[in-house]
């Protein structure tokens, strides 16, 4: 059984999560061209590394983040999506 450390939750069985794929800056919708946006939404980047992503933990809906090694696919941690905030 694979567990993941729920920031608000501790540790649990990853059946109880939700992935909702990598952080990424939104663009513009004022000044994006339509091929831009299309780009955005339906291109992934699928390059090897370690990524933030977006999770969420299902019975409770606590949205969170994790960082993930796209290669081992190992959670190297979790945070509070504040902590995102206060890095900016």
């Amino acid at each position: 059984m694979k567990l993941l450390t729920c920031p608000m939750n501790g540790l649990r069985n990853i059946d109880e999560f939700q992935s909702f794929g990598p952080v990424r800056a939104r663009p513009d919708p004022d000044a994006t061209a339509d091929t831009e946006w299309s780009r955005h939404l339906f291109r992934a980047e699928n390059r090897k590394g370690v990524v933030t992503e977006w999770w969420r933990h299902v019975p409770s809906n606590y949205f969170f983040l994790a960082e993930r090694d796209l290669v081992s696919n190992e959670i190297i941690r979790t945070f509070d999506a504040s902590e995102l905030r206060d890095r900016a």
